[in-house]
């Protein structure tokens, strides 16, 4: 094992329009920590991880060919109930935003749903797992993808 042991405690995302992207995520329910401007924003939370936005223009100055939108990747937020995982996912849609997958009962226990960003990332909303709804993982995905 090495004496410098590696420990995750950050995701950047490179955003095309800040304002865009800090109206979703405030919608989402992220809270801002007064932590940034224009060009960089983060939210630090209690469990020592941050989520940091750049607009691609900072992006530049540490990335030559930086990256925007879904790359395959899930962004995931707890939610307290599997009635909060139904209530945001409503809002977000009829706020505008792009519904990836509604909201369903989980083969691993959770309700479930995928939310799109702005910039096509999917953040996944998901409820506290229920050991009483784990069920056998299907041999198709969810109806509506």
């Amino acid at each position: 094992m090495a004496s410098n042991p590696l420990i995750f405690n950050q995701v950047n995302l490179a955003v095309k329009d800040m304002a865009a992207t800090l109206a979703f995520y405030r919608r989402l329910g992220l809270v801002f920590d007064g932590v940034g401007d224009d060009v960089h924003v983060a939210v630090n939370f209690p469990n020592g991880i941050s989520i940091e936005f750049d607009t691609v223009a900072l992006v530049k100055l540490y990335d030559a060919h930086p990256k925007t939108g879904a790359a395959g990747g899930i962004l995931g937020f707890s939610l307290a109930s599997r009635e909060a995982v139904d209530r945001l996912y409503a809002e977000m849609v009829a706020a505008g935003y792009q519904g990836h997958q509604s909201p369903y009962d989980a083969f691993f226990g959770a309700r479930y749903a995928i939310i799109d960003d702005p910039d096509g990332n999917a953040i996944g909303l998901m409820s506290p797992i229920d050991k009483q709804r784990k069920y056998d993982p299907p041999t198709s995905p969810p109806s509506d993808l």
